[in-house]
C-alpha cells in the first residue's frame, strides 16, 4: 500500500501501521495475517492472495480489505478509492468477519451482507 493510503486512513480517524514500519516488510502473507489478527487490526492490502478465503478465513479475522485496482494506479488514485470506501461508515463498521474486495466503482463483501 502506498503511504498516501495511510494518510487517508488516519484522516478518517483510523489507527494505522504499515508492515514496513513494524518490521514485517519481508514477512510472509501468513505472518502478516497472523499479526493483524493478534492485534485486532483490519488488514488492508492490494495483495490479491489475501482474497483467497480458503487460506484467510474472513470469519476468523477483524476484517480483510483487498483493493483491486489496476497495477498502474498511482498512489493518489489508490488513496482516493480507499477514501471513498472509508466515507461509507455503514459499510466500514461491517468489516469484522468479512473479506471486502474494493474496486474503483464497486464494493463486494464475502460473505455477502444480509439485509
Amino acid at each position: 500500500m502506498p503511504r498516501a493510503a495511510l494518510v487517508v486512513m488516519r484522516s478518517r480517524g483510523h489507527s494505522v501501521e504499515h508492515v514496513r514500519d513494524i518490521g514485517l516488510g519481508d514477512a510472509t502473507d501468513a505472518r502478516i495475517a497472523e499479526h493483524a489478527r493478534s492485534v485486532g487490526a483490519v488488514l488492508v492490502t492490494r495483495d490479491l492472495d489475501f482474497a483467497d478465503v480458503r487460506r484467510y478465513l474472513p470469519a476468523a479475522s477483524p476484517g480483510l480489505l483487498v483493493l483491486r485496482v489496476p497495477d498502474n494506479s498511482t498512489a493518489p488514485q489508490v488513496a482516493a478509492v480507499l477514501d471513498r470506501f472509508l466515507a461509507l461508515a455503514d459499510l466500514v463498521v461491517q468489516l469484522p468477519g468479512h473479506l471486502v474486495i474494493l474496486e474503483r466503482d464497486r464494493v463486494r463483501f464475502r460473505p455477502a451482507l444480509t439485509e
